[in-house]
């Protein structure tokens, strides 16, 4: 068994006096570090607010281009229209349906 090298009940002093404040440097860097973070977490903050109104404005679309679609299917027949020239594209058959190969993008 080790044996003790101060006496039981002695405390040991620290003679090295302990600091009361870091430095004025380490305070410069410290609170620049967190003024960037706070900024950082501000700016994504901001970010989250764009994204989440432009899902917003995304599902508004979609609602208008699904209710386009069927005023163009009950006018026209059909919703199969070249978005580039407007031209309506019928069915070569003669059904209401439009063909399917010819969508680029169903469900819209």
């Amino acid at each position: 068994m080790a044996k003790r090298k101060t006496p039981k009940g002695e405390k040991i002093v620290d003679l090295k006096p302990k600091a009361e404040k870091i430095t004025n440097e380490q305070l410069v860097k410290l609170q620049d570090s967190i003024k960037q973070v706070n900024i950082i977490q501000a700016d994504i903050g901001a970010i989250e607010l764009r994204k989440h109104e432009a899902l917003h404005a995304i599902s508004n679309y979609q609602n208008v281009l699904r209710n386009l679609q069927q005023e163009f299917e009950t006018q026209y027949g059909t919703n199969d229209i070249n978005v580039a020239t407007g031209e309506i594209k019928y069915n070569s058959n003669d059904t209401n349906e439009t063909d399917k190969k010819d969508n680029d993008r169903e469900g819209l």
